[in-house]
């Protein structure tokens, strides 16, 4: 019964004054937090959709409002003309387009359908490259062989043969979708969905390019010059602009996208933009101090192990790391040592280890106790 029903700016929420924008912020509030997707099963939040669903449908036409703001529910009542129904009956959300337009906007899917004739972006590719550590550190130059989509030079990517042209889909006029109505749990309610007869395209080529076979894009073998700055990390990525496959009705190309892999190297570890590397002394070199050569990625440079040296010791080279990638110095280098013992001495030799153990004190100098740092 009409007296049972409550007043429709009541149910939205909002005064006989609100303007269309604040009907449609209330009603979509309303159906947000009431939408069966995120309540199913829950009858009450069906009937309070529903009541909003009906308020809305009155409120969002001007005629129909002004009527129900003159005459109540009399005014909109079915028998009056009306298209409304009572709670249980269909509401077609008149003024934004049916329930797609309600479901794309909280993402709860429904039967829209994008359409295949706006321009479109094309499909990015992804690739991998291999390096070698210097290459990596300090930058190269790369060509790349792939096979890509681009447009058809027959046609142009109209996919029409030469003196031809795409006509407009009779049945959708150009838009690529069709609206038909459908009943669901709200009603009658207007679906969008791919126009079955250019399959969303929007156009019908009767005489296809036959280099393309009407398709307007066609598959080729590419090669890529790409320039790799200095420093780049293991599985770091470069993206090339428009080197990806051709886009659809004058969208732009997709990217090629490069992804790095660095080999591993024979003697240089990599931690960051440090380099790391271990390099083999002598007992008598660690006690005695020494010049040594230590390799770097610029060449071998000398270095000089100060007396009294112990075994895992690191020093630092500064600036003999790898570059900052896009960016202006360099890291270090870490130079861990490593002590070679003789694995076998001669009587005379053992009797020199001998004394020197004896003006030592014993012990070669007293190892530090365990667990306790130098």
């Amino acid at each position: 019964m009409a007296d049972e029903k409550r007043d429709y700016y009541e149910v939205l929420g909002v005064p006989k004054t609100a303007t269309d924008a604040e009907l449609k912020k209330a009603f979509y509030k309303i159906a947000k937090d009431n939408h069966p997707d995120l309540h199913p099963g829950d009858k009450e939040c069906e009937r309070r959709m529903k009541e909003a669903g009906e308020a809305y449908e009155i409120l969002s036409d001007k005629e129909k409002r002004a009527k129900y703001d003159q005459f109540g529910f009399a005014g909109v009542d079915p028998s009056y003309g009306a298209q409304s129904g009572g709670y249980g009956g269909g509401f077609g959300f008149s003024g934004f387009g049916g329930l797609d337009d309600l479901f794309n906007m909280f993402g709860f899917g429904g039967g829209g359908a994008r359409s295949r004739n706006a321009p479109t972006p094309g499909e990015d590719i992804s690739m991998g490259i291999s390096l070698s550590f210097e290459e990596a550190a300090f930058g190269c130059d790369k060509s790349l062989t792939y096979n890509h989509i681009e447009l058809c030079d027959e046609c142009g990517g109209s996919g029409c043969a030469k003196g031809s042209s795409a006509e407009t889909c009779p049945d959708c006029h150009g838009s690529g979708y069709v609206v038909s109505t459908q009943r669901g749990i709200f009603g009658m309610t207007q679906v969008q969905s791919e126009c079955p007869r250019c399959h969303g395209k929007g156009k019908i080529v009767k005489d296809p390019c036959p280099k393309c076979r009407g398709q307007g894009r066609v598959r080729r073998q590419r090669t890529a010059n790409i320039h790799i700055d200095g420093g780049i990390q293991n599985h770091g990525t470069i993206r090339l602009r428009g080197q990806g496959n051709a886009g659809f009705n004058g969208g732009p190309a997709g990217d090629l996208l490069v992804t790095v892999s660095i080999r591993p190297h024979e003697f240089f570890e990599r931690d960051g933009n440090s380099v790391l590397c271990e390099i083999p002394i002598t007992v008598t070199q660690a006690m005695l101090g020494a010049e040594i050569e230590v390799p770097t990625l610029d060449g071998s440079v000398k270095f000089t192990v100060p007396e009294g040296t112990q075994h895992g010791d690191t020093f630092r080279l500064r600036g003999k790391g790898i570059p900052y990638y896009h960016g202006s110095g360099r890291g270090d280098q870490f130079v861990t040592v490593s002590l070679t013992v003789p694995k076998s001495l001669n009587a005379e030799q053992r009797e020199l280890v001998r004394k020197l153990d004896e003006t030592l004190g014993g012990g070669a100098g007293k190892p530090r106790k365990f667990g306790k740092k130098k």
